[in-house]
């Protein structure tokens, strides 16, 4: 992807932030999806968007998406529109706690939760029988790799191919960059305001799940991470579910077709993080283009737009396996 952001859209910052908030998301009228719940084995439930349009291809696009999305983000609604104009069956299941109504069991979601991503990948595989693929963004796209790396060979009995958008695959150098300046101020806050209170009705649920103080303490990601993600989800603290988690160290055991995006310029993801080719396995693409800001891409004239995102990925999935579209 050899993607240049427009002249009028400068720095990463920017090409993050205005493609959220205003570029044009489709081609036409936004897409509508159609929504079921799946109970899990834990008692609880995740919910599912799929794409209303019936499909004309066999082929079924998975979107997980990154922290605090929905089927409503941005990019999730581009790579619907694209799967639409290709005729493509397109599901976007919710991170526990991430569709508007607060989940049953003690566990949220995590950077890292290969075992939600097999049980889901599973889940779609008895419902279609056709081929597969899936794309992860931020977050999402390093729980997908983190998985396709634990199960090599064995990922190609469920999906075709994968690809993680500006995922931070190095959940450390990640984590630390947005708890730092411009990134602390904004982005960080903007998280911690959905992240918090979601958390506080959780320990109302289950009295006594984490330290109620040092989580309203809680000033970034990092202090975040160690009083209620990490420990919930089975981790020592912050540094071991960073550690754990990352996908980075992972990517040499893939063994089906996978795609790392990641814009040199992500305010979110440090360049010195990125994997270089002789950290990948033979099967792991890299695109680094220079400009793309974080999950932005944005392109054309003003108000630009997201398409050429899924264009791009969605394309490169596509041509994986020969698949349909």
């Amino acid at each position: 992807m050899n993607h240049r952001a427009p002249l009028w859209l400068p720095g990463g910052q920017l090409q993050t932030i205005w493609p959220a908030l205003f570029a044009r998301r489709a081609h036409g009228s936004p897409p509508s999806f159609r929504r079921e719940r799946w109970d899990t084995p834990d008692d609880d439930f995740v919910d599912v968007d799929w794409l209303a349009e019936p499909p004309y291809h066999n082929t079924l696009l998975v979107l997980f998406h990154g922290l605090e999305g929905s089927s409503q983000s941005h990019y999730a609604q581009a790579f619907a529109d694209w799967a639409r104009e290709q005729g493509l069956a397109f599901a976007v299941p919710h991170f526990r706690g991430c569709s508007g109504e607060i989940n049953r069991a003690p566990r949220a979601y995590h950077s890292g939760d290969h075992l939600e991503i097999d049980w889901l990948l599973r889940r779609f595989r008895t419902r279609h029988a056709g081929p597969m693929v899936a794309v992860g963004i931020s977050l999402g796209g390093n729980a997908l790799l983190r998985w396709a790396g634990e199960h090599g060979a064995d990922a190609g009995k469920l999906v075709q191919a994968v690809a993680a958008v500006s995922s931070p695959l190095d959940l450390a150098a990640g984590g630390h960059a947005i708890g730092r300046g411009f990134n602390r101020q904004v982005y960080t806050r903007m998280f911690l305001r959905s992240m918090k209170p979601k958390a506080l009705a959780k320990l109302a649920q289950f009295p006594g799940l984490f330290d109620r103080q040092a989580l309203e303490r809680a000033r970034d990601l990092y202090a975040f991470d160690d009083v209620f993600t990490a420990p919930l989800h089975g981790f020592r603290g912050v540094e071991d579910y960073w550690a754990r988690a990352s996908a980075k160290p992972h990517l040499g055991g893939i063994r089906i077709p996978a795609l790392a995006l990641n814009a040199l310029n992500d305010p979110f993801v440090p360049s010195a993080s990125l994997p270089r080719a002789s950290e990948v396995g033979k099967s792991v693409t890299l695109w680094q283009p220079a400009d793309g800001g974080h999950v932005g891409f944005a392109a054309g004239a003003w108000p630009g737009h997201v398409r050429g995102l899924p264009d791009a990925v969605g394309g490169w999935l596509q041509q994986q396996g020969g698949l349909d579209g």
